[in-house]
């Protein structure tokens, strides 16, 4: 474990009256402990900032409850806080920049509050963030949710303190999931990943592959819905693989507790939540088992977010992607063949070092093929310790950006076709919690992003509502048949 133990702080009798009370004897030994605090924080204040992917966001909001149990309350990051936290991804672009960025906003608001920084590219980069002023801890892959063990409001750090691990210790399961942000909630079911793609920091960041158990998830689902929440967002760095247990055994060959389509299998029986979406499966995993049984389910949603990275085959697999574009096509066919409405999304990456425009233009075409809904288009960008920042035939940053405009006018033309399809159909919409400028806005089963009038009676109920036309910013507008219908 790479540990930098507590620095000197400003006054260093309320530091010893602080790891008195916050941390054990031996703190290595907590991990299976989110937290050891004892110490009450009542009447003080936090706020987060998440960047990147559902599965923080669902890590965010498990840390905040955490909080909360403390006696602290939270306030939005633009307010001043007594703490800010900053959960960072090691997918964005930028990372270094945009966190030095998020921290001056923080100690904009208060120049004095504590500031730490966890997450995916906190643990890839603790020492380089450790060198942002203002910053006080770092905590990486296992130490992020025993945050509360690091806290001081005695003073700011003098210098900043790191607690990241060897990727190798994130050998356990920590379940989240969030509530109270939005109408969805984020349920965290499986975290790291065993695959090598080329192009990927995610285990360097997250571990290995490990999943919650099914007893676990499913309480936490019927947790979720007690709060109110009706519809809940599977993720994971890779939840097709779900089903490992919650801890890694390396002295024998890993062996599945589960599969993927026996948890969506039971999930589907918890009658409290009325909709149930998978945030995104690789290819290969996508069985026709699953593809069937959500083609028939009440509960799971007709979309699928399905990540293909390259539409050349020659790219894919010098990117160890586990399966070629046919398969991915084949699977694309199965599932409208089921749900020929069914919403499915797309990952894709651009610049991907020997990418001629051959390729790509390959790539493109490909897509253009598909029959499917929109695209998330990533700009390749170099990361330390992947096999493919090694690679020779660089793409210019500014070809790499052509290429990526390209498939996000692709994006908007082919979702813009689907919303095209769905008009005319009375749908139920959920919609979400938030005035837009006396509008509202929420979702059909398959996906569809619908505005309708402001009414505060809508909120998180499924509703029935006819898809009646495009506005100018090309939002489907809808018509409210029905007050509350019940599914």
């Amino acid at each position: 474990m790479r540990l930098f133990l507590p620095s000197l702080r400003g006054d260093t009798t309320k530091q010893s009256d602080f790891e008195r009370d916050c941390f054990a004897t031996d703190r290595n030994d907590v991990r299976k402990i989110p937290y050891l605090c004892t110490m009450p924080f009542t009447g003080k204040t936090v706020a987060f900032h998440t960047l990147g992917c559902k599965l923080n966001f669902s890590e965010t909001s498990t840390i905040g409850r955490l909080f909360m149990e403390k006696g602290f309350s939270k306030v939005d990051f633009s307010k001043p806080a007594d703490v800010y936290v900053i959960n960072t991804c090691s997918v964005t672009e930028n990372a270094d920049r945009e966190c030095k960025q998020i921290v001056k906003s923080a100690l904009n608001s208060n120049p004095e509050a504590f500031v730490a920084v966890v997450g995916c590219y906190a643990q890839l980069k603790p020492e380089e963030i450790s060198k942002i002023e203002g910053v006080d801890v770092v905590l990486g892959a296992t130490e992020k949710f025993k945050l509360l063990n690091y806290i001081n409001l005695s003073g700011k750090n003098i210098n900043t303190e790191i607690h990241s691990c060897e990727i190798n210790e994130a050998d356990f399961f920590v379940d989240s999931y969030s509530v109270g942000d939005r109408t969805r909630s984020f349920l965290k079911v499986q975290d790291g990943c065993d695959y090598s793609c080329t192009f990927c920091t995610i285990p360097l960041a997250r571990g290995k592959s490990r999943s919650d158990n099914m007893n676990n998830v499913i309480a936490n689902a019927k947790k979720i819905a007690a709060s109110g929440v009706k519809e809940i967002v599977l993720t994971g760095v890779n939840i097709g693989d779900f089903g490992y247990g919650r801890e890694i055994e390396y002295n024998g060959k890993k062996q599945k507790e589960f599969t993927f389509l026996e948890l969506i299998k039971e999930l589907d029986k918890v009658e409290e939540i009325e909709r149930f979406r998978i945030s995104s499966i690789e290819p290969n995993l996508l069985k026709d088992e699953i593809i069937e049984f959500v083609a028939n389910s009440n509960r799971f949603m007709p979309h699928f977010h399905i990540p293909l990275q390259s539409g050349n085959n020659e790219l894919l697999k010098k990117m160890k992607r586990r399966y070629l574009r046919e398969l991915y096509s084949d699977r694309v066919a199965k599932i409208k063949s089921l749900m020929p409405d069914c919403c499915i999304g797309v990952d894709v990456i651009v610049g991907f070092p020997g990418e001629t425009e051959e390729h790509f233009l390959d790539t493109y075409n490909f897509i253009n093929g598909l029959d499917v809904s929109y695209l998330h288009v990533f700009t390749y960008s170099e990361r330390e310790n992947t096999e493919a920042v090694l690679m020779p035939n660089v793409v210019p940053i500014a070809e790499r950006k052509r290429r990526n405009k390209m498939l996000r006018i692709l994006s908007a033309k082919k979702l813009r076709s689907f919303y095209e399809k769905q008009l005319g159909k009375t749908e139920t919409v959920i919609f979400e919690n938030e005035n837009k400028n006396g509008f509202i806005f929420g979702f059909t089963k398959n996906y569809v992003k619908v505005k309708a009038h402001f009414n505060s009676e809508l909120l998180n109920t499924p509703v029935s509502v006819s898809l009646d036309a495009f506005d100018e910013e090309g939002n489907v507008v809808g018509k409210v048949l029905t007050e509350v219908e019940t599914l």
